[in-house]
């Protein structure tokens, strides 16, 4: 990729951002167990937007605080999690929306690294992987970027059609396969 192509894919503030992740640890809620509460009437929709009983929640602040202490448990639920409670989060498609996207490097060293639509910065790569499961029923994919601890970002529309540009083709066990490098791993496009 040269270097004009890279420019092309750039966060905006993108370093504002890893300096205030930094400072910013996240509360420990896997080490939590509160006792549950129930369903208090959260959403996230397919299109990332969080609702409280059907009206959508306009403060960003307060989308992002709950984000935080968002999690996945075993069961597949989503919860809002505090020391004191556990409550019910329906999730529509995934937490997140992986809605900006910055390339470092190339080829073999690239490294794909996104910002979600509640400014959380992720470094694709093993630990942060990326899938792409098949959507039902015309067959075509949806990328998904894992976050944290069982919690991803639908990768949007826009940033797979700029996965797919960046896309490479290599053979592996004598079969060809499509796909991107980040972090030192080949994610397959299938």
């Amino acid at each position: 990729m040269s270097a004009t192509s890279a420019e092309n894919y750039r966060i905006q503030g993108l370093a504002e951002l890893i300096a205030a992740q930094a400072g910013d640890k996240l509360p420990p809620v896997d080490k939590w167990d509160p006792p549950y509460r129930g369903d208090i009437g959260l959403t996230i929709t397919g299109d990332g937007t969080w609702l409280y009983q059907g009206s959508p929640i306009h403060r960003k602040s307060l989308v992002r605080l709950f984000a935080r202490v968002l999690r996945r448990d075993g069961d597949g639920r989503h919860y809002l999690v505090t020391p004191a409670e556990r409550v019910d989060v329906d999730v529509a498609e995934a937490p997140f929306l992986a809605v900006e996207m910055e390339v470092e490097g190339a080829g073999e060293d690239q490294t794909l690294v996104f910002r979600t639509n509640v400014d959380d910065i992720v470094r694709c790569g093993p630990d942060h992987p990326l899938r792409f499961a098949e959507e039902k029923p015309d067959g075509g994919l949806k990328p998904y970027l894992m976050v944290r601890a069982g919690l991803e970002a639908l990768v949007t529309r826009a940033l797979f059609y700029d996965l797919v540009a960046l896309a490479i083709t290599r053979e592996c066990e004598g079969r060809e396969q499509l796909g991107v490098w980040s972090g030192g791993t080949f994610f397959v496009l299938s």
